[in-house]
């Protein structure tokens, strides 16, 4: 089920403009999804603004919702700004207290942190400064550390660092990876696996979409979210 916080007017290359929902009509759409036939986890993706960013935290807390997901989203593909700096500050101030877990790219991880990430340990100080703002457990995914051989993204648990590593994929067809990926370890934990299994089966997932990713339009293409039924 989905609740729609954003419409965009975008393609493989950029985003050409933004249009914000009604922070109310936000609500709305989560009370009828929740009230009716519910969820096992949730995820939040693009949350653009302060005021939608609230209503959603308030909805969070007023359903009980304990597997969230919270997918930090900030900058596109291409480069655009995705979250003002308003919704920023609420994000990490309210809906990070309420997440399972916060699953941050590097470069939303260095915005976040106000730090530069450049290598595997920074990863890892990174996710220790995530999760002392609140979430039981951070995800930081390593696909824009371009240093490493590998994909190489880091687990935390508040006591260990976890390495789930992957060999990279030589493809411009990376377009939705991060969402691909939140989803899935949010699909996992609605369907009974730890939060760590949870990660480690996403993971897997979205290795295997990108494998078999395809060329559509000028830009980055999408994953093959359908590579299981092929």
């Amino acid at each position: 089920m989905s609740v729609i916080t954003s419409v965009t007017a975008q393609n493989t290359e950029s985003v050409l403009g933004v249009s914000d929902l009604p922070a109310g009509f936000v609500e709305l759409q989560i009370d009828a999804v929740l009230g009716d036939i519910g969820a096992d986890a949730v995820k939040t993706g693009m949350l653009s603004n302060k005021e939608i960013v609230s209503s959603v935290s308030k909805k969070i807390r007023a359903y009980g919702i304990k597997n969230l997901v919270v997918d930090p989203v900030m900058v596109s593909k291409g480069g655009d700004t995705l979250l003002d700096a308003g919704a920023r500050e609420a994000m990490v101030n309210e809906l990070f207290k309420l997440a399972l877990i916060v699953t941050p790219n590097i470069p939303e991880a260095e915005e976040i942190t106000a730090s530069k990430i450049s290598s595997l340990s920074g990863m890892k100080q990174a996710a220790e400064a995530i999760k002392s703002m609140g979430p039981e457990y951070v995800l930081v995914k390593g696909g824009h550390l371009a240093s490493l051989p590998d994909a190489v993204d880091v687990f935390y648990d508040g006591q260990s660092h976890y390495e789930l590593k992957t060999p990279r994929i030589g493809t411009k067809n990376t377009h939705g990876t991060g969402c691909t990926y939140s989803a899935a370890v949010c699909a996992s934990l609605a369907a009974g696996f730890s939060p760590l299994d949870a990660v480690k089966e996403a993971k897997d997932y979205v290795t295997y979409a990108i494998m078999r990713s395809f060329d559509l339009g000028k830009g980055h293409g999408p994953l093959n979210h359908f590579w299981k039924f092929e």
